[in-house]
């Protein structure tokens, strides 16, 4: 079970860096990190990656913390209705609802 929970990011986010006035900062500073986890994979380093991945949703603790939600809670609500949708592959591991 995870100890930490888009709370508790979100108040160490705010102690850390101070508060985000702009949400989309958080999104833009995401985006860098995908570049990096993208990156990692690319060079083959697992290592890294897992870091570079972990510092993703660690932004996107804080986001969806900011906005009063639960990243936790909104995943396993976005599941739901993902589970009970059509779904047709792209072939390449993803794919999109139909």
């Amino acid at each position: 079970m995870a100890q930490e929970t888009s709370h508790t990011i979100r108040e160490w986010g705010d102690a850390t860096f101070g508060e985000a006035r702009d949400l989309t900062a958080l999104v833009a500073r995401a985006r860098g990190e995908m570049d990096e986890l993208e990156q990692a994979l690319r060079t083959g380093d697992m290592s890294e990656a897992g870091r570079e991945a972990a510092d993703v949703v660690i932004l996107l603790h804080r986001l969806v913390g900011l906005l009063g939600m639960d990243l936790n809670e909104q995943v396993d609500a976005k599941m739901a209705v993902n589970r009970a949708r059509k779904w047709k592959a792209a072939g390449d591991g993803t794919g999109g609802h139909v």
